[in-house]
């Protein structure tokens, strides 16, 4: 194992495949709603702040342009433990196959990655939520701790929790594992370092206000907790024995869940977020500044098993030597809960494309942080003729088909290039990008959701669905009352 470490430490283009010989246990640290606000990615309020992480980068590879399939939570989850992007399996709209007459299964050959790894003689474990808008029996999935679904839910139509870690492993058997951390809603009451909120300047499209300086500092606050629960993993793994064969992924599902413009929306504090690999035969202190898709971490998880990548993935090997450098990557928005949207974006190089399907809505129509202060608060300004032109916009102002936004010169996307004739070209390379995307993945947003899933979502959520595609079932109720 040793001998074979070396061997790919020489040259960072090895194929690193050659790791299945020592069978490595490889362990994702999967955070949710975490946005990279380190000192590394160019967030200097954190300087020094995070050292466990930036020990974590300093033995291992860092990759500054990560970017998720999806805005939210169960969306993007079920597209990287199929590795397939979820607008293709059809697990895109959030919090899907809740109920059994609304169940979603998996297309036919495609497998999630731990049914992969117990094929090939792994233990897998999955502490925390698993959040798949399909229907699984957890069993078939993870096999260690023997953790047995609730009576009646044992399809899994509901999402669970694991507890099991690799302490429930077999004495010997290598293991892929996941241990999900409350990232960017972990609580922060007991930090004594908490970021003061009057040093916040916060983007153009918040009104400069305390309560909102307040929430932007929370969110470092929380990548401070976050730094704490990483360094208690290692030291474990390191106690343990393990640390020396166990290759670590640590990255989010989604951004900022503290920003009214980060999380379910498709701008670039929606989707970016960190990427750290470490490990045995992992090159050290590297940065790679690439546009990479989180579908990269299925594949290369896999690989590094010796695992034969399925031909239906999405992603590849972020180590293998036939690895491509990418021109662009996409992102999905469908509907979040009772919310019905539909987004689609293009990061290139240079430029962030949206196209917003849905311009009939604004972008703070109801969900599910309507009774949060910072949204309470966004509305009655908006209410009183107060918020400011430039929130205003973003928040209550028609919807536009398109946005182009140049990322070098407007990093919070507040200027509209869609319009400009000087950027005629970029716009029209960004909705070719996306169109060939949308026919080449088979992108089942192009229908809309069918009723037996709409009417499951109205029956959950009630008077809280105010789009017009739950009127149907609104009158329903009303003539059986």
């Amino acid at each position: 194992m040793k001998r074979l470490s070396l061997l790919l430490l020489i040259s960072f283009s090895f194929p690193l495949t050659a790791m299945a010989a020592g069978k490595p246990n490889i362990l994702w640290v999967f955070c949710e709603d975490l946005s990279p606000w380190m000192e590394s990615y160019g967030f200097p309020v954190n300087a020094g702040k995070t050292p466990t992480l930036d020990k974590l980068s300093s033995n291992g590879v860092r990759f500054s342009r990560c970017y998720v399939p999806a805005p939210v939570c169960s969306a993007c989850r079920s597209a990287m433990i199929t590795g397939v992007y979820q607008t293709t399996t059809g697990t895109h709209q959030h919090r899907s196959s809740r109920s059994p007459d609304a169940a979603i299964h998996l297309p036919e050959g495609i497998k999630t990655l731990p049914q992969l790894f117990i094929e090939h003689g792994y233990a897998t474990f999955n502490k925390g939520k698993d959040d798949y808008n399909f229907v699984y029996n957890r069993n078939e999935h993870y096999s260690a701790g023997n953790a047995k679904p609730a009576i009646g839910q044992e399809k899994g139509f509901y999402g669970k929790k694991g507890k099991a870690d690799w302490t429930a492993v077999p004495k010997g058997k290598p293991w892929f594992g996941q241990i999900q951390l409350g990232g960017g809603k972990t609580n922060t009451r007991k930090l004594k370092d908490k970021v003061d909120p009057a040093t916040m300047k916060v983007p153009p499209y918040f009104p400069n206000e305390e309560l909102f300086r307040k929430e932007w500092a929370h969110h470092y606050d929380t990548v401070r907790v976050t730094d704490g629960h990483v360094k208690v993993i290692m030291d474990r793994l390191k106690a343990d024995g393990l640390l020396e064969n166990t290759i670590v992924f640590f990255f989010s599902d989604h951004g900022n869940n503290h920003s009214l413009r980060h999380k379910q929306f498709c701008y670039e504090g929606g989707v970016h977020v960190p990427l750290i690999v470490s490990g045995p035969g992992i090159p050290t202190n590297q940065v790679r500044k690439e546009l990479t898709n989180t579908l990269d971490i299925s594949a290369t998880t896999l690989a590094l098993a010796g695992i034969e990548l399925p031909k239906y993935l999405h992603g590849q090997n972020l180590f293998g030597e036939n690895f491509k450098k990418r021109d662009h990557i996409v992102s999905a928005r469908d509907r979040c809960d009772f919310t019905i949207d539909r987004i689609r974006t293009v990061r290139t190089e240079k430029f962030r494309y949206l196209r917003n399907f849905l311009t009939d809505r604004i972008l703070l129509q109801a969900q599910y942080r309507d009774g949060q202060a910072q949204t309470k608060r966004l509305r009655e300004l908006h209410a009183n003729g107060e918020l400011g032109e430039i929130p205003e916009q973003a928040f209550f102002g028609k919807r536009p088909s398109e946005e182009l936004y140049d990322m070098e010169k407007d990093p919070h996307q507040i200027k509209n290039l869609a319009d400009d004739p000087k950027f005629a070209e970029e716009l029209k390379r960004h909705r070719n990008l996306l169109t060939t995307w949308i026919k080449k993945t088979g992108d089942k947003g192009e229908q809309p959701e069918s009723e037996k899933n709409l009417r499951a979502i109205y029956k959950r959520w009630g008077n809280k669905c105010v789009n017009p595609e739950f009127d149907v079932f609104k009158k329903e109720a009303a003539q059986t009352k």
